[in-house]
């Protein structure tokens, strides 16, 4: 039995044992004799008699180990110019008083704290002071709309709110407080307090009663110790979009988050301690909470939080010029980060300017990796890239190539397996078991592992009918997907990204394989649009590559053949459109559906997680003039 197989069955054999054996490896101040126990809601909950603080593993852990001079966080901000390592004795230090400052303005165990702030080390700060004390954060993506920030605060109903003056973006800088005034007007829920971290790039007039200067704050503030929690309080609130509309609130425990997280940096990412990990994302998404800021922190190793972007801080080299300059050792980001480096530098000219000597593994997630993309990157850098998959509410990977416990051999577009204490299964409509190589549902069956959310914040309804009641005793991902003859997972998209083609159930997945892996194509997306006859009819829409000519005409043939040759005529794939660009989450994410509701002629809300509104605007010019 190979090393995965081995973990993998003692997980699913004996879940309560093996995560109590993994929890050994963090600090408890009183450390847990059980591993799970049902709460009165029914749902799973892991470590209930363990108490711990998660800042002091993050931070004084590490001090007291004698490791206070190694270097805990780089801060590397190509749109300002700024450059600052904070070692974990200095991290801990400007957390302690950050926790003061909140402490100062009556923040207490279980109150909430929801942080609007850009990419700079006073977000992770925040995070860890509230972490410190027992409170609870919510932190919201930096820039959000002020209708998307004012639905979360009167979700989360804080306390205090916690923001910067401006955040800053390619030849742009974005004003926070306006957008934070309007917010909160707006909202049913006040919180006492708006703490404002003044950047000189454009300072905010506090002019609100409620408005209170951070570094004033700070300046006076005393240092506040950790705050012993029990391992089921809540550590943060993160709010992932919802099929009604209405943001879900996604809770995390503070103890079985810890436990995975420490176990993932080993056994997924296999991280040395003294190692160099950058997670290429934003604290406003599950990524950058987990492995920008706790999973590495607790770890004992060194976090990047770079506050720029893949491509224009200054050229597409700036991901390979942070991997050389601080020596980075994994690399983790969304897949659309590489498409946009690909557009700009199709022959990967940039890598030849840096040593990437020290990198030893790509990572990514939050999307589909599409194997065009996939063998780009790995032809390009010569390095072992890893596709995993996860979502929000898990906090960490669910498949994955098990790289500390044994490296799997790699299949394109799967994710590899399911990882240890997640045991994947493949269901039909009915709640059947499928068959390899059959699609269906992607469902976990219960007990979830450590980390994954108990409960929707002040909505276990919303929990139940969202996750569990489809198909009972297991968690519905809202994937779709198949595993293989060898257990290799597959995830093809989301559900609704099946399409109904003369009652052949196609996926949109398999399709966008093939038309990425045109020459011609940087990236991307094929949606099923209505169809009187069909049902449904496949459209792809393509970017292509900087520099590439080619006629429209010309590329729409080739795609349909290269569809009908590897697919066959049953897709009926028989249109693709050139665009500028595909309209995204800001976390990278195309918008499928709501292309799908263009195409269709049907009402759309605007995603509160787009990134550019005006693509949308596009893709309707784009389709109504074909």
């Amino acid at each position: 039995m190979s090393a995965y197989e081995n973990e993998y069955r003692m997980a699913q054999s004996s879940p309560e044992q093996y995560w109590l054996e993994q929890a050994k490896q963090i600090d408890w101040f009183s450390a847990p004799t059980q591993g799970i126990r049902l709460d009165e809601n029914g749902i799973e909950r892991w470590f209930p008699d363990g108490e711990m603080n998660t800042a002091w593993l993050a931070l004084d852990y590490h001090c007291q180990q004698g490791r206070g001079a190694h270097q805990a966080l780089i801060y590397d901000s190509p749109v300002t110019g700024q450059k600052h390592v904070y070692t974990y004795q200095q991290l801990k230090d400007e957390v302690a008083l950050v926790a003061g400052m909140l402490t100062d303005l009556g923040v207490e165990k279980g109150d909430r704290v929801v942080i609007y702030m850009p990419m700079i080390p006073q977000a992770v700060m925040a995070m860890l002071a509230c972490a410190r004390i027992g409170a609870i954060h919510s932190v919201v993506f930096g820039g959000f709309a002020p209708n998307e920030l004012s639905v979360r605060i009167e979700d989360a109903e804080p306390k205090v709110l916690l923001t910067a003056s401006c955040g800053i973006e390619i030849n742009k800088v974005l004003p926070y407080k306006p957008l934070v005034d309007k917010a909160v007007m707006d909202s049913r829920w006040k919180p006492e307090q708006v703490v404002v971290f003044q950047r000189p790039q454009c300072p905010a007039e506090l002019d609100q009663p409620r408005d209170v200067d951070w570094q004033q704050l700070v300046a006076k503030a005393s240092p506040q110790d950790c705050v012993p929690l029990n391992a089921t309080d809540p550590l943060y609130i993160l709010y992932t979009s919802g099929t009604t509309g209405k943001p879900k609130g996604v809770v995390r425990d503070n103890g079985g988050h810890a436990v995975a997280m420490k176990y993932s940096m080993s056994t997924i990412y296999n991280m040395p301690q003294n190692g160099v990990f950058w997670a290429a994302s934003d604290v406003g998404w599950v990524v950058g909470h987990s492995y920008i800021v706790y999973a590495p922190l607790i770890h004992g190793c060194t976090s990047i939080l770079f506050e720029g972007k893949p491509v224009k801080t200054p050229d597409p080299g700036a991901f390979w010029r942070v991997c050389e300059e601080y020596k980075v050792n994994v690399l983790f980001s969304a897949p659309t980060a590489f498409r946009a480096i690909k557009k700009e530098d199709p022959q990967g000219l940039c890598l030849d300017v840096y040593d990437l000597s020290t990198l030893e593994t790509i990572f990514m997630a939050g999307e589909r990796l599409d194997p065009p993309t996939l063998e780009w990157v790995q032809s390009n850098t010569h390095k072992p890239v890893i596709d995993h998959w996860w979502q929000t509410e898990t906090g960490w990977a669910i498949s994955a190539n098990p790289i500390g416990l044994e490296t799997l051999p790699v299949k394109a577009g799967s994710s590899t397996k399911p990882v240890p204490g997640y045991q994947v299964e493949i269901l039909t409509e009915a709640g059947e078991v499928a068959a390899p190589n059959q699609q269906g549902f992607v469902a976990i069956k219960r007990p979830l592992p450590p980390s994954c959310l108990p409960t929707v914040w002040r909505n276990h309804d919303r929990f139940q009918s969202g996750y569990l009641s489809q198909f009972p005793g297991y968690y519905v991902s809202g994937d779709g997907g198949y595993l293989d003859q060898d257990g290799y997972l597959f995830i093809m998209g989301r559900i609704d990204d099946v399409i109904n083609v003369a009652g052949h159930r196609l996926s949109t997945g398999e399709m966008e394989e093939v038309v990425g892996a045109h020459p011609a194509v940087a990236e991307c997306a094929v949606i099923g649009i209505h169809d009187e006859l069909k049902g449904q009819l496949p459209l792809g829409l393509v970017v292509l590559k900087d520099g590439v000519d080619v006629e429209a005409l010309q590329l729409e043939g080739e795609l349909v053949g290269k569809v009908r040759e590897e697919i066959g005529a049953v897709a009926c794939f028989k249109h693709a459109l050139v665009v500028d660009r595909l309209p995204k989450t800001r976390s990278g994410k195309i918008l499928r559906r709501v292309i799908r509701q263009i195409a269709d002629g049907e009402e759309y809300v605007v995603p509160s997680t787009i990134d550019d509104p005006s693509s949308l605007s596009e893709i309707e010019k784009a389709l109504h003039s074909s």
